[in-house]
């Protein structure tokens, strides 16, 4: 959803691009993409990299880190045009798609050919793409070295740019095997850039293989959050969690809202309990197959689903500039996820809201993220009245979720086919408690305040 700029607002945010050192053609690809001036971490990283600096990028989420090794990527590759130019890691298949989309709109004007390497997709068809000899590659790195070890012709031999996003987190997934066997085989002599929230012992250790003198650019230091986040907890009795949940759909059903579960089945019971009182979620975890979890970001992106209800696999990275609200429904046990969960709104200047359902149960969890932030949070007001209002509903749709969750699990294949919950299904969620939930087609605003 890229802003638009006027004519005078391009204008400027060109000069803002050209005046860091990013050629013409970039420069007016960014002010098309409604960029209006170069983020702390382009400012900062750009000029370095352009000047052939290997580079590590310290920046919280949001910050446009993707620009910051984007656009020195394409502007060493108009100098000097080959494919297999430059290799980016990603530790999500999501994340992957979307620096591959960044660097295509940035790109476009120039003939930019990318490829993405990720799990859950044909192999063969990704190796037609390597076929073509893309410039950039982006990947998972567990596929990199997939496609390295089966795909002819498929050598990073001349690479010339090796960057990592997200390198504390692709180390904490445990690829530091993969990311051993891609530095064996790409050329000592590259730039090599590190872009990472936070500055662990493993992203250290990182540096010190694989990057040259390189020039730390620290934007954020500390685990901080923006000043346009409003940020409350909601202390509840951990029986009547799914109740509050859905008391906050109702209240907030003109907003777009990204909810965050422990679990895939949690995320899976949620989303249907959800859809079965009549709100329009969609889920997405680590079980559902490629395609199914890039339709349910598209289908949110597009506003045909309001509620994503997601694990942490969507709470790095990804760039849906219109999410008003995230809730929390649980506490994420590592303290510094509740950083880039919450970062997930009120990106780019925007206002957003944060809640988190406290239960009994996550006192000192809760506790932690406070000390973490610096930062005592507000308590939403939510009257218990008025909340269990809805807990007869609840407890119904909860009752038909599970049943939902057995039948498809029992079909012979119909575990992988159905376990975003959404498709077939459609069809009878909104009947199935003949109450009939309104909404839950289009924008799925529903629920309904009775």
């Amino acid at each position: 959803m890229a802003v638009v700029l006027n004519e005078t607002e391009k204008k400027k945010a060109k000069e803002a691009f050209l005046g860091i050192g990013v050629c013409e053609e970039l420069a007016e690809a960014a002010a098309d993409l409604g960029w209006k001036a170069p983020s702390e971490i382009q400012a900062q990283s750009i000029p370095q990299a352009l000047q052939g600096k290997d580079v590590i990028g310290l920046a919280q989420t949001g910050s446009g880190k993707t620009g910051a090794f984007a656009l020195p990527i394409l502007q060493e590759l108009l100098d000097k045009p080959q494919a297999f130019f430059a290799l980016v890691l990603s530790p999500t298949r999501e994340l992957a798609i979307q620096i591959a989309e960044q660097f295509e709109a940035l790109g476009a004007g120039i003939g930019v050919k990318t490829a993405v390497l990720v799990g859950g997709i044909d192999m063969m068809a990704q190796s037609i793409q390597l076929g073509k000899r893309p410039h950039v590659v982006v990947g998972t790195p567990g596929r990199v070295v997939d496609h390295l070890t089966n795909t002819k012709g498929f050598t990073l031999k001349q690479l010339q740019v090796l960057c990592l996003d997200e390198a504390d987190r692709l180390l904490n997934l445990d690829f530091e095997q993969e990311i051993d066997q891609i530095l064996k085989v790409v050329p000592r002599d590259r730039r090599t850039q590190l872009f990472s929230a936070t500055m662990t012992s493993k992203v250290a250790k990182l540096q010190r293989a694989c990057l040259r003198n390189p020039v730390k650019v620290e934007v954020s230091a500390k685990y901080s959050t923006v000043d346009s986040l409003k940020q409350n907890y909601l202390f509840i009795p951990a029986k009547h969690k799914d109740c509050y949940v859905n008391y906050l759909f109702n209240e907030l059903s003109s907003s777009t809202m990204m909810v965050f579960t422990r679990t895939c089945d949690q995320t899976r019971k949620l989303a249907l309990v959800a859809r079965n009182l009549g709100f329009g979620a969609i889920p997405i975890h680590g079980q559902m197959s490629q395609p199914k979890r890039i339709g349910a970001l598209n289908k949110f992106k597009a506003g045909e689903r309001n509620i994503l209800v997601a694990t942490d696999v969507a709470s790095r990275g990804l760039d849906i500039p219109a999410v008003d609200v995230v809730i929390n429904y649980d506490v994420p046990q590592n303290s510094k996820d509740y950083v880039h969960r919450v970062g997930r709104t009120a990106r780019a200047g925007r206002s957003g809201l944060a809640i988190t359902m406290v239960t009994q149960y996550d006192v000192e969890l809760y506790q932690k993220i406070e000390r973490l932030i610096q930062k005592k949070l507000d308590a939403y007001d939510a009257p218990e009245e008025a909340v269990l209002l809805m807990n007869e509903r609840v407890n119904e749709a909860q009752r038909i979720a599970q049943q939902q969750m057995r039948e498809a699990d029992a079909k012979g294949g119909g575990k992988k086919r159905n376990r975003d919950g959404d498709g077939e299904e459609d069809s009878q969620l909104l009947t199935i408690m003949g109450k009939g939930g309104r909404g839950g087609k289009k924008g799925g605003r529903g629920g309904g305040r009775r």
